[in-house]
């Protein structure tokens, strides 16, 4: 038997430096597997397999087999170095080198917290301890990370440092750590366990997939707990049904909610086709997972293909199933083919009917300048045409002239408006005629 500070590892004595044969198996722990056993408990599961971990106690030491225990296990340390010779200035990193090697096959670590539950335990077929540094190295690991006494997170790995206080466990090379829970998969090049922050930190080429989503980053820290990941570094996030992609530095995961939510500027690629169809964009965004909502925020931006427009406001509601836009705040809507702009309180556009409705202090612009300013206004993008309601005022600038009355229908694009009166103008419609001569009145 070996510690690790307050930790034990258990398993067949290996070679100390360069010398002899290591000791028998150790006490205390878990029990080491048999290296001639055809199917152990976590004998090479597959990448998205959970793993699992035989818990059954150790068989019990005989009291006569204690001294030559220890014996062995002290033989291991001391034969690890050259033969002894007469010479007093023998070299003295031999000595260290006896010493801070020590090799232990078929091991399983563990470590427990203050009232003896697990918080880790790793199963390899070759550790080696180092006392100069005080770490443990595992060798193609397998192992279970535990928090409150249950499994969190499976993991598999190249190699294995485990540091000496026992506060941290820290995995290195090809990761794959799976969520039993909800079927997370983390892989990456480093691993680190922090049992007593509730805390998993995967780094160095992050990829995260599950049913819902794919994400790759820099980093990802995990609160098992909360079911909360934290992806940063050039986080690229992909969902399904519709094929929706999210771009961002900061990307926080809420699992129990199916929430994504975008602290930094976002981006959003819909796609139909492998193709992009329609982008959004804000300063900071919330994505449902299962309803398909998008929420952007401030200098929110939705861009579509066609119909050829442009939505911009500072709170935009973007729901990606019902093909709809909704903005609660002062919005713009332009159109890039026809380069006309509208501008209002509130919009609502339906991109599968191509219709945009807007309300408050509705002001739309055309190429040539020609304004038309209304309460409501419902602009039909298939037909090219405007129906605008509530003190309609129509202005055009050549020839220059002024319509006003209730409601107005027509193409702005082309100037061809017709102006109605109605309740409150008692059915008339006042139309003003500007004179070209600023000095001349009509």
């Amino acid at each position: 038997m070996e510690r690790f500070g307050d930790r034990e590892i258990r398993g067949q004595g290996g070679q100390g430096g360069q010398g002899g044969q290591g000791g028998q198996e150790g006490q205390g722990g878990i029990s080491p597997s048999s290296p001639s056993s055809p199917s152990s408990p976590l004998s090479s599961p597959s990448p998205l397999s959970p793993l699992s971990l035989s818990h059954s106690p150790p068989p019990p030491l005989p009291r006569f087999l204690l001294p030559i225990t220890l014996l062995l296990v002290m033989g291991l340390a001391a034969c690890g170095g050259q033969k002894p010779t007469d010479s007093k200035s023998a070299d003295s990193g031999s000595s260290k080198n006896s010493d801070s090697n020590l090799t232990f096959f078929n091991v399983d670590l563990e470590q427990a917290d203050e009232v003896g539950r697990p918080v880790w335990r790793v199963r390899a077929n070759q550790a080696k301890y180092t006392k100069e540094k005080q770490i443990g190295q595992a060798e193609n690991p397998y192992g279970e990370l535990y928090q409150d006494g249950k499994v969190v997170y499976q993991v598999k790995a190249d190699v294995a440092d485990i540091d000496q206080n026992g506060k941290q466990l820290l995995l290195k090379g090809k990761i794959i750590a799976t969520d039993p829970r909800n079927g997370i998969v983390l892989q990456g090049n480093e691993l680190e366990w922090r049992p007593k922050e509730d805390l998993l930190i995967v780094r160095n080429q992050l990829n995260g997939t599950h049913q819902q989503l794919q994400a790759v980053a820099q980093e990802a820290r995990v609160k098992t707990r909360e079911q909360r990941i934290d992806f940063s570094g050039g986080v690229i996030a992909n969902s399904l049904e519709p094929q929706v992609q999210m771009r961002t530095e900061h990307l926080i995961w809420q699992i129990k909610q199916d929430k994504l939510i975008a602290d930094r500027p976002v981006q959003f690629d819909r796609y139909k086709d492998n193709l992009v169809s329609d982008r959004g964009r804000g300063d900071s965004a919330e994505f449902n997972l299962k309803t398909k909502i998008a929420t952007l925020n401030k200098n929110a931006q939705v861009e579509l293909l066609e119909p050829p427009m442009q939505i911009a406001s500072n709170s935009m509601t973007w729901n990606l199933n019902a093909e709809t836009v909704n903005t609660n705040a002062p919005v713009r809507v332009f159109h890039r083919a026809e380069n006309v702009l509208v501008t209002a309180n509130q919009a609502q556009m339906k991109i599968a009917q191509k219709t945009v409705y807007l309300t408050g202090n509705v002001n739309a612009i055309g190429q040539r300048r020609q304004a038309i300013k209304s309460n409501t206004l419902t602009w039909y993008l298939e037909n090219k045409l405007i129906e605008a309601q509530g003190n309609v005022v129509y202005r055009q600038v050549d020839p220059p002239l002024t319509f006003n009355g209730d409601k107005a229908v027509g193409n702005l694009q082309t100037e061809n408006i017709a102006v109605s009166g109605g309740n409150t103008s008692g059915g008339r419609v006042v139309t003003e005629i500007i004179p070209q001569d600023p000095g001349v009145k009509n």
